[in-house]
């Protein structure tokens, strides 16, 4: 499989969907995705970020390869690289079985595994994950989804009960990762400080330009106004520093193609 698609961000039109699905709002979303992948869904090449997780591979695959293939197939957690690197995991494991490798990792914003594609509405892990490649709005539709498909994690994140919603979501042993706690710091810088999606859409185009914004948060900062005087040097426009609508706009062309169209606000 080719996982480098358009990658487009997020859309206001993709987060109020997710909210009015789930009856809540943007700081919530927030808090889940800042959690999962610090509120990026892709890799600068625009592939989703990934984890893989051999343990779930070894179960999926009745064990037949944890002998030969310990790395990658194993009852137990463990041997992650991190970022890029997971698709080299991912590689060795779809060449042993393309179904249970592609449903062992977790996908995108947020971190969906493969094996929960019917909960998050698709009908394979295969169709899930050529979905998600396309767009972080793509991701968004799953989790509204994936979580609409549970009722106890419904509730728990309507009501920011975070250690209900860390349960059903991470598992039993979420606090082991403090999943609970990170949840509701997230929420609480959230609720007072909501990514702007324009200049975040920005910070995304930017970094798949090969300019580094800094964090692809949608908050402004030095190194994301040092990265547009770039791009404004590069392209022969003003050097200001300043997301102003040309600079956006030869942002997006130049970044997305004709699917800059879709990142339209509603």
């Amino acid at each position: 499989m080719d996982f480098s698609g358009n990658g487009t961000p997020i859309t206001g039109t993709g987060m109020a969907k997710v909210c009015d699905t789930l009856d809540v709002g943007e700081p919530e979303i927030w808090a889940v995705l800042t959690v999962e992948t610090r509120g990026f869904g892709y890799l600068a090449d625009r592939r989703p970020q990934i984890l893989f997780e051999r343990h779930w591979f070894s179960r999926l695959t009745d064990r037949r390869f944890d002998a030969a293939h310990p790395n990658i197939s194993n009852r137990t957690p463990g041997g992650y690289k991190g970022g890029a690197a997971e698709y080299g995991r991912l590689a060795q494991a779809l060449a042993l079985d393309e179904d249970a490798a592609l449903s062992s990792a977790s996908w995108g914003l947020p971190q969906i595994m493969g094996f929960n594609h019917q909960a998050a509405g698709y009908a394979s892990a295969k169709a899930m994950v050529e979905a998600l490649v396309e767009s972080e709005d793509n991701q968004l539709a799953a989790l509204g989804a994936f979580i609409s498909a549970n009722s106890k994690m419904l509730r728990a994140i309507r009501q920011h009960d975070w250690a209900s919603f860390a349960a059903a979501y991470n598992g039993p042993n979420f606090r082991k990762n403090h999943y609970d706690t990170r949840l509701a710091a997230a929420f609480a810088k959230n609720k007072t400080m909501i990514p702007d999606l324009g200049l975040r859409a920005a910070q995304v185009a930017l970094t798949y330009l090969g300019i580094d914004p800094g964090p692809v948060d949608g908050l402004p900062g030095r190194r994301t106004s040092g990265a547009l005087d770039d791009f404004q040097s590069e392209e022969g426009l003003p050097v200001t520093g300043i997301l102003d609508e040309e600079t956006d706009q030869r942002l997006k062309a130049k970044a997305f193609g004709t699917a800059a169209k879709a990142m339209a606000p509603a």
